[in-house]
């Protein structure tokens, strides 16, 4: 059987998911965190790729379509890294008041409505690059980001979403050092 139709179990792929896109028009916003981890993850793709050159044990095939999905992860993250905006959510927060919502900033909500009447729940706003929804952290982007953007501490949002209306406070706002 040719070497082209046999899965290759054995080969990491060095990034697990593709790149999520930028809106159109939309600047490459990133955390000083979020810029280290594109050049943690440039770092590895390159480490990926030396292993790869190394590997004198891969057939010449294996080793091409390898190399051309690492070149290509590597493009996208070079762009990426030369795009983005630095923006450091402490001088945001000195420069827009440190209870107004701005990229950057952990965000304390509280359900004023909804099935979650009474919960509470913390995001940090980050770049799209940076999202970790499962960790607390959403992307600029999104629509729950979009709604408290710009917010004081007191005021609330009402977010439409498939499950239904949820009207939100913004009951603290914090930005780490």
């Amino acid at each position: 059987m040719s070497r082209a139709f046999v899965k290759d179990d054995d080969w990491e792929d060095p990034v697990v998911a593709p790149r999520p896109p930028l809106p159109p028009g939309a600047p490459n916003y990133v955390t000083p965190r979020g810029l280290a981890l594109l050049h943690d993850e440039a770092s590895k793709l390159e480490a990926a790729r030396s292993r790869l050159e190394a590997d004198a044990s891969l057939d010449d095939g294996v080793r091409r379509r390898r190399a051309s999905v690492l070149a290509q992860r590597m493009r996208e993250l070079a762009s990426r890294i030369a795009t983005a905006q630095v923006v450091d959510p402490r001088a945001t927060a000195a420069a827009g008041g440190a209870d107004t919502v701005r990229f950057g900033a952990t965000v304390t909500l509280r359900a004023r409505s909804g099935l979650d009447e009474g919960e509470i729940e913390r995001l940090q706003i980050v770049g799209v690059d940076e999202a970790d929804p499962e960790q607390g952290r959403i992307a600029f982007t999104v629509p729950m980001a979009q709604a408290v953007l710009g917010k004081r501490v007191g005021d609330t949002v009402l977010l439409r979403a498939a499950g239904g209306e949820r009207e939100l406070e913004i009951a603290g706002v914090e930005y780490a050092p």
